[in-house]
């Protein structure tokens, strides 16, 4: 299992991902689940992951390929001339590698599934973000739905839902993200540290803040602790009940 976010604020994107991988309790692995193409003053493109690992590096890999020998049969989304058509470009890419896995065989199509968090923009348009599916169709980040989860998200959505803000500033939602990630991270032992922490800046066009989060980060150890704490405290204030 894994856990990404995207969140949309007014003055950009801000992405985080977990970075563990397993196939049982005794084959546990890290594997990088963000994944950025940049070309500075005409576009910047992230994709976060979640699902089986093999689906989810060919669609890496085949994107990554493309860059460098795009085709008409394989267009490039390096070149393509908008948001909306890179996302069009990875769900096509998504649904060729699922399908490719599961004409030879026996296997559930679900075995395969795989689904990706795209955000960034490109130039002449505007920053989008996009949550695409296994069956290669998406939808985008609005206002009224302004981020995105891919993998175990249930742990970590109450504290989005209830502090998210879109005037937040780039420090304010990574403390947010901590939080998000240390719930799920307490609950949940397929999602493991390291993370991977990004920034994109609305209109830059290049890469912003970059950062990967050890669990022996002091911040990261800070807002861990003070989060239970003030758990703790926050329950023990709460009227105790009486019986009838």
């Amino acid at each position: 299992m894994t856990y990404c976010v995207g969140l949309r604020l007014n003055r950009g994107l801000v992405f985080m991902s977990d970075t563990r991988t397993n196939a049982g309790v005794d084959n546990i692995s890290t594997f990088r689940k963000m994944h950025t193409w940049c070309k500075p003053g005409d576009r910047l493109i992230t994709l976060l992951s979640a699902g089986n690992l093999a689906t989810t590096q060919t669609v890496v890999s085949m994107l990554e390929e493309h860059t460098k020998a795009a085709s008409e049969r394989h267009p490039d989304i390096m070149e393509a001339p908008s948001m909306f058509e890179v996302a069009r470009l990875v769900g096509a890419t998504v649904r060729e590698v699922i399908k490719t896995a599961t004409d030879g065989g026996y296997q559930s199509e679900a075995t395969f599934s795989a689904t990706f968090i795209l955000g960034g923009q490109v130039a002449g348009g505007s920053m989008r973000m996009f949550l695409i599916y296994p069956e290669g169709n998406f939808i985008e980040a609005t206002e009224d739905n302004p981020f995105f989860q891919i993998g175990e998200h249930k742990y970590g959505k109450p504290i989005l839902v209830r502090a998210y803000d879109p005037e937040m500033s780039f420090e304010m939602a990574t403390k947010l993200l901590y939080v998000s990630f240390d719930s799920t991270l307490k609950s949940n032992l397929s999602v493991g540290l390291p993370l991977d922490l990004q920034f994109y800046e609305r209109d830059s066009l290049t890469k912003g803040y970059e950062k990967r989060i050890q669990a022996t980060d002091p911040y990261y150890r800070k807002i861990s602790d003070g989060w239970s704490d003030a758990l703790r405290t926050a329950f023990n204030s709460l009227p105790d009940f009486e019986r009838d």
